[in-house]
C-alpha cells in the first residue's frame, strides 16, 4: 500500500457491508452537508487516549472497553446515558481498586449506530426484506419503507451522537465522577443485588481512604484526578462515507484524525487487506481496533499490523479478539506468539460477547454469562502463559435492568428472557451482570500481578 492515502481513497477499493442507497445524490448531499459540520472529538483527546492506551500495551493499565451492541435512535435519552456512564464508573473503581490498576474508560457510544449482518436479507412469516443495519442506515421496523437505507438518518445519528458526547463530558468533568460520589453511582434496582453488598463494601473503603487522606491535611479538590475522569467514544466505523465525511485534518500537526469517535475499529467481517476499510484507517492517526475472530490467520495479522502500524506506535492499534470460550484456546496463543516474535506493541482486549452467541430453546438470542467469563478467564490464562499482558475486556452492556444474557449472580434462565429483551440487535449484559463481570477481572488481574493466573481451563482448548 505505499500509494497515496486521502480520506476518499478508500472509494477505489472493494468494500463490503455497504447498504444500497436507491438515491446516489441524496447520499452526496448528505455526506458534503457533514463535512461542513464542527467534529465531534478532537484530535488532542485522540492523541491522550493513544498515550493512555500505549500504558496498557506495556502493562501499566487495563482498558475497559464496553456499551450498546447498537445505539437507538428512541432509546436516547439522559437517563440511559447517565445509567450506563454510573453502571461504567463503578466497573472502573471495582477494576482500579480491587485491582490495582489504572483503568482507560472507553464507551460504546455516541457513534455506535451501524452494524455489519451476515446475510444482507431476513426473512420474517415468509417475508423477506434488507437487514436492519443500525439506525444510521435503515429503521427496525419490518416492513419495506422502513428497511429502505435513509441517508438523511446519518444527520441524526451526528446529532444524537453531538448530544451523547455534550452530556459525558458533563458528567466526567462537572463533579458526577468525584470519587466522593462513589456511593451514589449504585442504580437503584442493583440494591438487592448479590453484588450491592460488595459494591458497598469498597466503596466504604475508598471513603475510608479519603476520609483518611483529608485527615492528613491533604486538600483532595486540589487534585482533579479525584473529581473528575477522562472518559472516550469508539464505534466500529462501518459506513465509511459518513466517516469521511467527518475526517479533519488537525491544525496542530497536520495529520488526519477521525473526528467521529476519539477510537474506531474495523470489524472481523471488513478486515480485508486490499479493502475499503483497511485503507481508511491506516491514514487517520486516531487509536484503533482491529477485531480479531477464528478465520483470521496469524500471517494475514501480522500484513494487517504492518498496513495498520508500520511505525509500530504503542497506543495506536488494540486487537480484540473475539473467539469464543470453545475457540480461544486454539487460535489466541499462536496469534500471540506470531505478534511477540515480530516485536509488534499492540494492546490485547477480549470481546467475549461475540463468539459465544446462542440461541436459547425459546428461540431467543442469547449468550450464557459462564461461556463469558470462560473466555476471559482463557484470555488472562494464556497471556500468563505467554509471557504477556492481557491488556482490556471490550463488552456489550448496559446500564439497564434488562434479560438478555443468561446467567450472572441473580441466575437469569431462559424463562426469564421474555421479561426485559430490549435490544435492537445483540444481547447484552445488564448492569448487575456487568458488575458481576468486573469483581471476577478484577480478581483475574491481582492474579496477574501476583504471577499466579490459574491453569488454563479444559475447555480452552490447550
Amino acid at each position: 500500500m505505499s500509494e497515496r492515502w486521502t480520506p476518499e481513497s478508500w472509494r477505489s477499493k472493494p468494500v463490503l457491508q455497504v447498504p444500497e442507497y436507491p438515491d446516489a445524490k441524496a447520499l452526496a448531499d448528505v455526506e458534503a452537508q457533514l463535512a461542513t459540520f464542527p467534529p465531534l472529538v478532537f484530535a488532542g483527546e485522540a492523541r491522550n487516549l493513544k498515550k493512555a492506551l500505549g500504558r496498557v500495551a506495556t502493562g501499566e493499565a487495563f482498558l475497559l472497553q464496553g456499551g450498546d451492541c447498537a445505539e437507538s435512535f428512541a432509546e436516547h435519552g439522559a437517563n440511559n446515558i447517565r445509567d450506563f456512564f454510573r453502571v461504567l464508573l463503578q466497573m472502573a473503581v471495582v477494576l482500579t481498586y480491587a485491582g490495582a490498576v489504572p483503568v482507560v474508560k472507553v464507551g460504546r457510544i455516541a457513534g455506535q449506530f451501524a452494524k455489519p449482518r451476515s446475510s444482507p436479507t431476513e426473512t420474517v412469516n415468509g417475508v423477506e426484506l434488507p437487514s436492519y443495519r443500525g439506525d444510521i442506515v435503515n429503521d427496525i421496523a419490518f416492513t419495506r419503507e422502513a428497511r429502505v437505507p435513509d441517508p438523511q438518518r446519518q444527520l441524526m445519528a451526528y446529532r444524537q451522537s453531538a448530544a451523547t458526547l455534550n452530556l459525558l463530558r458533563a458528567f466526567a468533568t462537572g463533579g458526577y465522577a468525584n470519587l466522593g460520589s462513589v456511593h451514589q453511582w449504585m442504580l437503584g434496582f442493583l440494591k438487592a443485588s448479590p453484588q450491592s453488598r460488595r459494591y458497598k463494601e469498597l466503596a466504604d473503603r475508598i471513603s475510608d481512604a479519603l476520609n483518611f487522606m483529608r485527615a492528613c491535611g491533604l486538600d483532595l479538590e486540589s487534585h482533579p484526578e479525584l473529581r473528575a475522569t477522562d472518559f472516550y467514544t469508539s464505534h466500529e466505523a462501518l459506513l465509511l462515507g459518513y466517516e469521511q465525511a467527518m475526517t479533519r485534518v488537525d491544525s496542530t500537526t497536520g495529520d488526519w484524525y477521525a473526528t467521529s469517535g476519539h477510537m474506531i475499529w474495523i470489524g472481523d467481517r471488513t478486515r480485508q487487506l486490499d479493502h475499503g476499510h483497511v485503507e481508511y484507517f491506516r491514514g487517520i492517526k486516531n487509536p484503533i481496533g482491529l477485531k480479531c475472530g477464528p478465520s483470521l490467520k496469524p500471517d494475514e495479522l501480522l500484513k494487517l499490523i504492518d498496513v495498520l502500524n508500520p511505525d509500530n506506535e504503542p497506543g495506536r492499534l488494540t486487537l480484540i479478539g473475539r473467539f469464543g470460550s470453545d475457540k480461544v484456546g486454539e487460535h489466541l496463543p499462536n496469534m500471540i506468539r506470531a505478534v511477540k516474535r515480530e516485536g509488534r506493541v499492540v494492546v490485547w482486549s477480549c470481546d467475549p460477547m461475540h463468539g459465544n452467541t446462542i440461541t436459547s430453546t425459546s428461540g431467543y438470542k442469547t449468550r450464557p454469562f459462564d461461556r463469558i467469563l470462560s473466555e476471559v478467564k482463557s484470555f488472562f490464562a494464556i497471556h500468563a502463559a505467554e509471557g504477556t499482558h492481557a491488556g482490556g475486556v471490550h463488552l456489550e452492556m448496559t446500564g439497564k435492568d434488562v434479560t438478555e444474557c443468561l446467567g450472572g449472580a441473580r441466575a437469569i434462565t431462559d424463562e426469564d428472557l421474555n421479561d426485559r429483551y430490549h435490544t435492537v440487535c445483540d444481547p447484552r449484559l445488564n448492569a448487575e451482570q456487568s458488575i458481576d463481570m468486573a469483581f471476577l477481572v478484577a480478581e483475574l488481574l491481582k492474579q496477574e500481578r501476583a504471577g499466579k493466573a490459574q491453569p488454563i481451563p479444559a475447555a480452552a482448548g490447550l
